[in-house]
């Protein structure tokens, strides 16, 4: 069909579609309200801009056979009360199918608190495990070889401390550092922009980073040095645009100051990943995936000069949108993981977490883990997703979505450039208020019944109140404080102080890589307070920007 005449069609069609959605004035808002053609995906060149799967610029996935050759890594996100308690849990999950882990840390571990400080009071153990030191994460990691499993930890401010006891541990184990295969999240700007576990100002925090990045390539070269993080900007209300614009941003800064720190871009990038949020629209998310690819290979290849197809790839960790979770009608929260699941499948991710149905009124309970878990085995070995790659390769929509996304997502990339890089546009709060206003306009949809939230605003039932739910005892903060103090009471004092004071002297030379200094600390037994606490002292602490 000619152009002309698919043209003419179109309008034809798109007439008829208006006139009938005017009788249905609660899908007005409805996007898509239109029939894709080859016309929405004009210019469209797919030896450029699609390619093989494995190849430049990786739309169709980073890896020749995808899913045909080995199925995602399977990484339940989990922690919670005691280091104790959370081993059980990993090594259920384990027993139970999972091929990873991934370590939820409770807030003072996040912000660089031990358990008997004043500000964890009430909060340790509640939302993730306490880890105060090395005796803590020897515990967490019993009967786990650290050599055969692949660990993530979401730990952000502090991550150069928990990944020196991660290491430490191995070392314990008996496994080398170069045998060690993970990720920690180690994504401070999006912290700043988005979430707030924040410690220190921005200049030493990307230190840090990059001193993490130089250690691992020499050290620990099959760890993901950093997941540059996208999932919390989308639950605080970004849309699929923002989030991998916002996100590639970040990483663009983190390249930059890698490089200025004299590292050969193809010596890093290969280790760096990213972490998606999968939503609720199927077919946008599974074009923000392939979008995502596209721009990050683009970026590395043509603004940084990467050599290597490694350091081209954009390598994702997804997980379900918690900020998608209802307290009402839970249940239905097993059907909206489903479809998440699947967009992610789609999409083609390296690994994913789907979360419990009942998330978003309490810690997962086993039973709920399980359930969450077994929806990604379905997925995997019932649906035949899994059975090609990039299965919605080819859909005028899918591709014409991917290409509007990319395209938005350009611009956002461009204007952050324009006001001076991410770190600088988090600084004006630029990129703050684009997430805020598009979460405003969400909720307003909702308030108005503009759209539907199954059992929230629509199908609403009168519920009973829900029994069996976790909770954390607060017996937990008194545990682990006596088990502070039991450490401090057995372990040589003189050699922490000792390795402390080196580390004191270490950051206040920007020459020098801490990585092995806060190793040190963290062998004598050093606490993740008493190391922050040294950092703190001469670094400072972040004050957030409040003016929009």
């Amino acid at each position: 069909m000619a152009n002309e005449t698919l043209k003419a069609g179109m309008q034809a069609y798109n007439a008829k579609v208006e006139k009938s959605l005017a009788k249905f004035p609660e899908r007005k808002n409805l996007a898509p309200n239109r029939l894709y053609t080859p016309l929405d995906i004009e210019g469209f060149d797919y030896e450029k801009d699609l390619g093989f799967p494995g190849e430049y610029p990786f739309t169709r996935g980073v890896q020749p056979t995808m899913y045909r050759g080995r199925f995602w890594t399977m990484r339940m996100y989990a922690g919670f009360s005691t280091a104790e308690e959370s081993n059980k849990r990993y090594r259920y999950l384990l027993e139970s199918g999972g091929t990873g882990l991934s370590v939820a840390f409770d807030l003072p571990t996040q912000i660089g608190y031990d358990s008997d400080h004043a500000m964890a009071e009430g909060e340790v153990g509640k939302v993730g495990v306490a880890i105060d030191s090395l005796a803590d994460m020897e515990i967490l990691f019993d009967q786990i070889p650290l050599d055969k499993v692949s660990t993530s930890m979401t730990i952000n401010a502090p991550a150069s401390v928990l990944l020196a006891m991660y290491i430490a541990v191995a070392e314990k184990q008996g496994v080398s550092a170069d045998k060690l295969n993970g990720t920690i999240q180690n994504d401070i700007l999006k912290e700043y922009a988005a979430r707030g576990t924040y410690i220190f100002p921005p200049k030493p925090s990307m230190r840090l980073i990059t001193n993490i990045f130089e250690f691992c390539s020499k050290n620990v070269p099959n760890w993901n040095t950093i997941s540059i993080s996208g999932y919390h900007i989308r639950e605080a209300g970004a849309t699929a645009s923002q989030e991998i614009a916002f996100t590639i941003a970040d990483g663009i800064a983190y390249v930059e100051a890698a490089i200025k720190a004299g590292m050969n871009v193809d010596d890093f990038a290969g280790r760096l990943s990213f972490f998606w949020n999968a939503h609720n629209n199927v077919l946008e998310e599974v074009a923000k995936f392939r979008a995502s690819r596209r721009i990050w290979a683009k970026v590395m290849k043509e603004r940084f000069g990467a050599q290597k197809a490694k350091s081209q790839m954009l390598r994702v960790h997804t997980q379900t949108a918690g900020s998608m979770l209802t307290a009402q009608q839970p249940d239905n929260n097993i059907i909206r993981v489903a479809l998440q699941t699947a967009a992610a499948v789609m999409g083609g991710t390296q690994s994913l977490h789907t979360n419990s149905k009942d998330e978003a009124l309490a810690l997962p309970t086993e039973d709920s883990v399980r359930i969450a878990l077994r929806t990604q085995q379905i997925v995997a070995y019932e649906s035949g997703l899994a059975d090609t790659v990039d299965p919605l390769a080819g859909s005028y929509y899918v591709e014409a979505l991917t290409n509007k996304i990319e395209a938005e997502a350009w611009d956002y990339i461009k204007k952050i450039d324009e006001i001076g890089g991410a770190p600088v546009a988090i600084e004006k709060g630029y990129i703050q208020k684009e997430i805020q206003d598009s979460a405003y306009k969400w909720q307003m949809e909702v308030e108005k019944n503009e759209r539907v939230i199954v059992g929230v605003n629509k199908f609403q039932i009168e519920e009973k109140p829900i029994e069996g739910l976790l909770r954390v005892d607060a017996s937990v903060g008194e545990l682990q404080k006596k088990k502070l103090a039991d450490l401090r009471a057995k372990r040589d004092n003189a050699a922490v102080d000792a390795k402390l004071a080196a580390l004191e002297a270490g950051c206040k030379d920007e020459n020098v890589n801490l990585m092995p200094l806060i190793l040190d600390a963290v062998r004598a037994y050093a606490t993740e307070g008493e190391i922050c606490g040294v950092m703190r002292k001469v670094f400072g602490e972040y004050q957030a920007h409040t003016t929009l």
